[in-house]
C-alpha cells in the first residue's frame, strides 16, 4: 500500500519548482502554500445535482480509509469542482502533500519575466457586439423584474503552433499576484481518473476570492463584487478605486452578495461578523468592492466543504435569485463555463480546509487556451462597462501569457 507524505520542512518556492503539470495540485494563498502530487485514491462526483450529501460522506469515508490505512495522519482530499453541478467535480486524495508558507519571490522574478512567450491566435466566444447583446438581454430580465443580478461571461479561445507551458504560466500568475491565491489542478479524463498518466486539461489561474475557510471552529469568507479598471497613471487608479467605493451601483452590486453568503453561513454559525462598509482591495489588473465575513461554527464536525457547497455559486459569480440567474445564464451564454466560477481547494480529515473562486483563470489543453472573465449585470448597468470589465479581468491572464489587451481587438 502507498503511504501518503506529508512534509513541511520546504520553502514556498521549492513547491513551485517542484510543480508538474498533469500530476500535481498546486495552490498558493496568501498564508500557505500546497503541493500535491499523484493519486492515492479518487472520490466518486459524477453529476453531484442533489448529490453533495453524498460527495460528502464519500469524502468522509475516502479521508477515514486512508488513515486507517496509514496513508496519513490527517489525509486531505483536493481538486476542483465546475459551476454547473450537472458536471462532475474532480477531487482526489493525493499519495503526496507538502505545505509551506506563503510565496516570497526573489531573483525568480527576473528569470521568469525573461522567458519567451508563445505566439497565440485569438478567437472570442461570444464577438464583443455578441457579449455587448448578452448583457442587454440580461437588463431586459432585470427590467422585466425577474432577477436582481446576472453575471454574464465571455471566453477567448488562444492556440498556439507550440506546447503552452503550463509550469511557466504558473510561476508568471504567482509572481504577478502575491496576494491572490494561484492554483493549478488536473482535470482527468474518465480514461485516467484512476491513473497517474497526464491529465487531459489543466485548470489554473490566480484568483483574488475566497470563497470559504475553515480552522477549527473558525470561518472565514471574503466575497468579492464590484469592480473597476486599474490604471497605470497613480491619479487616474486612486480616481477610480474612490469612484468604485461611492458607486450607488457598485455598492447595491456587493450588498446583493453579501447578504446572500451571510444567509447561507449562518445556519452554520454561533457568531458571524458581518461588516456593515465594503472595503477596497486590488489586484495588479483590479480594484474590487470586498467584504470579510468571519465567525463561529456551531460544531467542529461542519467541514470546509460542506460550507463551500452551501454557498456555491454566489451571486457574485451566478446573480440572486440563483436558479432564476442559472437560468438566464444557460440561455444567453453561448459556451459551457466548465470550472469557470466554481470553486478549488482541499479539505482534510478534520474538515478544514480553504475553497477558492475560480475566476481569473483558464482551462489549457496542448497548444490551446481558454480564457475565462465575466461581470456582473444589475440595474444601471451598461453594455460598454461591462465589455471593458470583461476585458480588463482577462488582463490576469493575458499578462502572465506575456500578451496585451490588443489582442482583444
Amino acid at each position: 500500500m502507498m503511504k501518503t507524505k506529508t512534509i513541511n520542512h520546504v520553502t514556498a518556492e521549492q513547491l513551485l519548482a517542484e510543480y508538474k503539470a498533469g500530476t500535481s495540485f498546486f495552490l498558493a494563498s496568501p498564508h500557505k502554500t500546497l503541493l500535491a502530487q499523484g493519486i492515492f485514491a479518487t472520490v466518486p462526483t459524477d453529476g453531484y445535482e442533489h448529490k453533495q450529501m453524498q460527495i460528502l460522506e464519500h469524502v468522509k469515508k475516502v479521508l477515514q480509509d486512508a488513515k486507517q490505512h496509514g496513508i496519513s495522519d490527517n489525509p486531505i482530499v483536493v481538486g476542483a469542482i465546475p459551476f454547473d453541478h450537472m458536471y462532475s467535480a474532480q477531487l482526489i486524495v493525493p499519495s503526496e502533500v507538502k505545505w509551506s508558507g506563503p510565496l516570497l519571490f526573489g531573483q525568480l522574478n527576473s528569470q521568469i519575466e525573461q522567458n519567451v512567450t508563445n505566439e497565440y491566435e485569438v478567437k472570442p466566444v461570444p464577438s464583443p457586439q455578441e457579449y455587448e447583446n448578452a448583457v442587454e438581454q440580461g437588463l431586459s430580465r432585470i427590467k422585466a423584474g425577474d432577477l436582481r443580478k446576472v453575471v454574464l461571461s465571455r471566453s477567448l479561445h488562444l492556440t498556439s503552433s507550440e506546447k503552452v507551458d503550463i509550469s511557466h504560466l504558473l510561476r508568471k500568475l504567482a509572481v504577478h499576484n502575491p496576494n491572490g491565491y494561484t492554483f493549478a489542478a488536473e482535470l482527468l479524463s474518465e480514461a485516467n481518473k484512476a491513473s497517474e498518466t497526464k491529465g487531459s486539461r489543466t485548470l489554473l489561474g490566480a484568483s483574488p476570492e475566497l470563497l470559504v475557510s475553515k480552522s477549527g471552529l473558525q470561518v472565514i469568507a471574503n466575497p468579492l463584487a464590484g469592480s473597476a479598471p486599474r490604471s497605470e497613471d497613480p491619479e487616474e487608479d486612486q480616481r477610480r478605486a474612490n469612484a468604485l467605493l461611492s458607486s450607488a451601483k457598485n455598492r447595491h452590486e456587493h450588498a446583493v452578495v453579501i447578504e446572500a453568503v451571510a444567509n447561507a453561513l449562518r445556519p452554520f454559525c454561533k457568531t458571524l461578523n458581518v461588516p456593515e462598509e465594503p472595503s477596497l482591495i486590488h489586484t495588479e489588473t483590479m480594484w474590487h468592492l470586498s467584504t470579510v465575513i468571519s465567525g463561529e461554527l456551531s460544531s467542529p464536525s461542519i467541514t470546509s466543504l460542506e460550507l463551500a457547497f452551501a454557498l456555491h455559486p454566489t451571486p457574485a459569480v451566478c446573480g440572486t435569485p440563483t436558479q432564476l440567474a442559472k437560468k438566464a445564464i444557460q440561455e444567453i451564454e453561448p459556451f459551457e463555463r466548465g470550472f469557470f466560477t466554481g470553486m478549488v481547494g482541499w479539505c482534510d480529515g478534520e474538515g478544514d480546509g480553504e475553497w477558492i473562486v475560480t475566476i481569473r483563470c483558464a482551462e489549457v489543453e496542448d497548444y490551446s487556451l481558454r480564457l475565462f472573465a465575466g461581470a456582473g449585470v444589475v440595474e444601471g448597468s451598461t453594455p460598454e462597462e461591462e465589455l471593458a470589465e470583461t476585458s480588463a479581468k482577462f488582463r490576469t491572464m493575458l499578462l502572465a501569457m506575456g500578451l496585451n489587451n490588443d489582442i482583444l481587438k
